[in-house]
């Protein structure tokens, strides 16, 4: 059977996703429009299919080839090749690096006091503001820090400066992968992106001599890791920057459209103070096996991730044809994943856009169909840090939550922007103040 989609069009679909707002908002109409399973143009491949029930999905899962072009935008990024597109025969091993050091949980424990403590900075100086705040701003640049502390043994110096700069890099790559009219003189852009990516490279040297310097040759430490498993200087410094990368956006971002859903439902963030309350007593801040002591703060995270997935899409290559239910997908073609509407399938989730966090208590989950939920993707290509970003969200919200409130700002409008993450277009600011004042 033909895969249903709309008509081609001569500019390769660039024109149907500006038009939408972005592709994650494009996908959503385009399977409210065709179904489950879509073709479409995708700028990068001529033709790919989109597939977003979950059931489906399953026989994708195998796949372990990214689309070559699709993440070509990045290529400027790496000297040692593109990591989003490593051959799996290559990529395998390497993942298997990563994993044995943001997937365990001795390394997690180790970091958590840390963590913790730059969380209580954050609290500290957002209660001592007493007023709006930018929540994505501030989270970014904290969860940058975090993952410095965590996978690198270092710290950087001005980490506002670094997430300009990965925002400067990436909305050029972007605005290259979606053939957009730079904002400025594509000269100047160019000269913009290279003193920005300079930068970047000049910080993950810093980074890697302070670890260097400081004798760590532990496999828990990604460096180390990597120097262990005879990784050459080039994807060292690739590998960190990808983690840098990908880590600095995601938790920051998944923490804030969690406080900005509390801050619209107040009756779910006073379960969530009630549970802390419980659970910590006098104490500001919880231990790593407190974590598993607070099951509605979990419910509210996973909750907040499906409504708001930090990570909107992601892409397979397939090398063989394969069955998807009535329809059959070519060798060659790109597999798409849109999770925001995976995360929005009525079919699997009833009223789709209700923040409903008891959706994730384990009696409800057990029916699910396992790949219902994918914030972190699926399959050969998931996110390795998966785990961590778990940790770092749930000890963020128990330490933020514990001491302080957050109300909306009056008048100010979130509206949810694609950029590399699911951004919001400015910010999202709430009015923050100590639990108990106001």
């Amino acid at each position: 059977m033909k895969i249903p989609g709309p008509d081609p069009r001569p500019d390769g679909g660039v024109g149907a996703i500006a038009q939408a707002g972005g592709l994650h908002a494009y996908q959503l109409r385009l399977h409210a429009e065709y179904g489950p399973v879509v073709r479409f143009q995708l700028p990068g491949a001529e033709a790919a299919v989109s597939v977003a029930d979950p059931v489906l999905l399953e026989a994708t899962a195998h796949l372990d080839r990214r689309p070559e072009r699709l993440f070509s935008f990045l290529d400027p990024l790496f000297e040692a090749g593109n990591l989003q597109v490593l051959p799996p025969d290559e990529h395998a091993p390497w993942r298997r690096t990563l994993l044995s050091v943001l997937a365990g949980r001795p390394s997690h424990e180790r970091a958590f006091a840390r963590f913790t403590a730059l969380a209580t900075d954050l609290a500290d100086r957002w209660a001592a503001r007493g007023d709006a705040v930018a929540l994505q701003r501030d989270l970014t640049a904290l969860s940058l820090r975090m993952i410095c502390a965590y996978a690198l043994g270092g710290e950087v110096e001005d980490p506002d400066v670094v997430v300009a700069a990965f925002e400067e890099v990436l909305a050029d790559y972007l605005e290259r992968l979606y053939q957009v009219p730079p904002a400025v003189d594509p000269q100047e852009r160019a000269e913009r992106t290279a003193r920005a990516l300079a930068l970047l490279r000049a910080t993950v040297d810093r980074v890697i001599a302070a670890h260097r310097d400081g004798g760590r040759a532990d496999r828990s430490d990604l460096v180390g890791a990597l120097v262990e498993a005879g990784e050459r200087p080039a994807r060292i410094r690739d590998t960190v920057l990808a983690t840098m990368l990908a880590a600095h956006h995601t938790t920051g971002v998944a923490v804030s459209w969690t406080l900005h859903l509390l801050g619209r439902h107040p009756e779910a963030a006073a379960r969530v103070t009630e549970e802390l309350d419980r659970v910590l007593g006098d104490r500001a801040a919880p231990e790593y096996a407190d974590l598993r002591r607070l099951p509605y703060l979990e419910t509210v995270l996973k909750e907040s991730m499906r409504l708001y997935p930090p990570g909107p899409y992601g892409a397979r290559e397939t090398t063989e044809a394969l069955t998807l239910g009535a329809y059959a997908v070519p060798a060659g073609a790109v597999v798409f994943y849109p999770f925001w509407a995976i995360h929005l399938n009525p079919d699997h989730w009833p009223e789709p856009e209700r923040f409903r966090p008891e959706r994730f208590t384990p009696e409800q989950a057990a029916g699910r169909a396992r790949l219902a939920w994918v914030p972190f993707g699926f399959g050969a290509r998931s996110c390795e840090g998966a785990a961590l970003a778990m940790v770092e969200c749930e000890l963020l919200l128990a330490v933020l939550l514990k001491r302080l409130r957050f109300r909306p700002v009056p008048g100010h409008r979130v509206v949810p922007a694609e950029r590399f993450v699911l951004w919001a277009a400015d910010d999202i600011r709430m009015l923050v103040s100590p639990r108990g004042a106001g």
